[in-house]
Parts: structure tokens; sequence; C-alpha cells
């Protein structure tokens, strides 16, 4: 696989600083039982890395010292991590709010079978990837048969009141675009989404997030093998938003990587880049106070220009939608 890392470090993204830390996400760790082309943490079956219990009871004791509200669970598929419901049902059990990054397909593996009722038994917010509404698209960017497991995945959700009205069960689903452009609109998608989706499945779900795709890892290096990494990179300068800046996630979230270390969001994680005051050294969460974090500086690159070309691109979807 190609670095990306090199291309990037010639940056001249504007520097921001941080806000009020709001959300801690977490990454349980790179395995999954998918391989998808889009993916930014290049995770895999083959991956090993899992957070261990002690890890978790790191992150628990943080979230409690500095009464942490929300906890962004990733992957990876978060779920195959064996101390996942260990970690919610704690969280849970001191009313934190828990939104589970879910491939969808994971709900339909055999041994996770009573998972999608596990999740709704605990209001966790579930925040689903499915990148099309058509099959074809689906398949090719995540496997053959994907498209077919998240559509029973989805059912089986609606079933239990995720995505209905009134339920208080919260399902959001992500679109990522197929290769090097930009997300359409993100409301207009959505309509589309949701008309079909409705019609072909009855399926109903509650918000769409139209995410850019992120030049590195595994799509970064599909780029470079594709001879389009530089022309990706000018269209995502030259569809800079300078009025995204003030809503980037990296501005009020933490991103936390399967040891316990710490980083300014979950790009720069994958990209091994330390936190933004950071002049030497990763810092570990158990090292860290949320009071030395508002006002510092954030470690930027090149790829940040994608979560502020066009739209903007966040963990909850397009910035201007």
């Amino acid at each position: 696989m190609h670095a990306t890392l090199p291309l990037l470090e010639s940056s001249s993204f504007p520097q921001i600083y941080r806000n009020r830390l709001e959300i801690l996400q977490v990454n349980l760790g790179y395995l999954c039982n998918l391989s998808c082309t889009h993916c930014h943490v290049n995770a895999g079956p083959k991956r090993t890395e899992l957070m261990t219990r002690s890890t978790i009871d790191q992150i628990i004791e943080f979230v409690r010292r500095e009464q942490i509200k929300i906890l962004d669970l990733t992957g990876g598929a978060p779920e195959m991590n064996p101390e996942f419901r260990y970690l919610v049902d704690i969280m849970r059990g001191d009313g934190v709010h828990i939104i589970d990054r879910c491939n969808l397909t994971i709900l339909e593996q055999p041994g996770f079978e009573d998972l999608a009722a596990y999740l709704a038994q605990r209001d966790v917010e579930i925040t689903a990837s499915l990148p099309c509404y058509i099959g074809d698209n689906v398949d090719r960017q995540r496997g053959k048969g994907v498209f077919d497991a998240s559509i029973s995945a989805l059912r089986r959700l609606n079933k239990l009141g995720y995505g209905r009205a009134n339920s208080g069960l919260l399902l959001n689903l992500v679109f990522n675009p197929q290769g090097a452009v930009l997300p359409p609109p993100q409301q207009e998608l959505a309509k589309d989404y949701r008309t079909h989706l409705r019609n072909e499945f009855d399926i109903e779900f509650n918000e769409l997030f139209a995410l850019t795709n992120m030049p590195i890892q595994r799509f970064g290096s599909t780029l470079v093998s594709q001879g389009q990494f530089d022309d990706y990179m000018a269209l995502l300068k030259t569809s800079f938003r300078s009025e995204n800046l003030d809503s980037v996630m990296c501005k009020t979230s933490l991103s936390v990587d399967w040891q316990g270390y710490v980083y300014d969001c979950d790009f720069n994680q994958m990209l091994g880049l330390a936190l933004g005051a950071q002049t030497s050294g990763r810092v570990h969460l158990s090292q860290l106070y949320v009071e030395e974090l508002e006002g510092n500086p954030i470690t930027v690159r090149q790829h940040c220009y994608g979560c502020t070309a066009g739209q903007g691109s966040s963990c909850g979807g397009a910035i201007n939608k």
C-alpha cells in the first residue's frame, strides 16, 4: 500500500484551535468483517489490533473524571471487540450517550444475531454505513453481497424501532462517494435515499450523513495507484470554504486509538500525527486532562481540506447543509 503522509506534509491549511471537548471518539480496533475501498482505517478481517479491557477501563475513568457526555465508538467494526458490551453497559449505566458506528453487515454475522436487540435495549444511537442506495454500487465499493446484508440488517433495526417516528432509537445512514469526487448536497441526497429505501424496501431512517472520502490509507493509496491523487487534492483545495473552519469536528472531539493514545481526529490517528499541542511523542489518555486542551492548536496537514471542501464533512455529515 502506498504511504500518503509524505504527500500531505507540505500544507497550506490554516491553523485552527480547539474549543471545549464534547465528544470522545474511541477506536476499539481495526478488526472488521469487511474491507471497503473507501476505508480510511485500512480495516479488515486480518487486522489484529483490539483495545484491551485495561485500556477500556482507562477510557471509562477518563469519561467519568472529565464528565464526557457523548462516547462515539468506531473501528473497524467496533462490535467485534470482545469488550464492546462491557464498555457500553458501564457507560450507559452512567448515562453517557453512545454512538455505534456500525457497518450493518455485522448484525447479520454468526455470533452477532442478538446485537441489534442489545443495542436497542440500551438506547444506543446507530450511525450506519450505506454508501449508496443502489445495490451494485454498494457491492462494488464494499464487497459482493454487502448490500443485501445491509438491507436485511436495516429491516431488523426498523422492526426494533430504530429509525421509526417517536421511538427514540436513532438510526443514521452514511454516504461516501464512489470515487475521487465530492459528495452531492446532503439534503437533496437524503430525500433520494428516503424515497428509494421506503418505496423499495419499506426502510426508514433518521438522518443521512454525506462524508467526503479522505486521501489517506486505503483510499489514498488507490488514488496514487490510479494516478488521481494530485487531481483529487486539487479538487479539495479549490473547493475549500473558510466558513467551514468553525465547525470541523476536531474542534470539539478527541480521537483515541486502540492502545489509548489520543489524536486531534480519527484521520490524524490513521496518519500517526501527534496531538497538536505536543512537540514530541504521543500522549496517552491516562495522562490527559480536558482543561489542557481548550485553545490548543490542532495538527493540520493537506488532508484537512477534505473536511472543509464544498459543504464540509464531519462525523455528523455535511457542515453547511
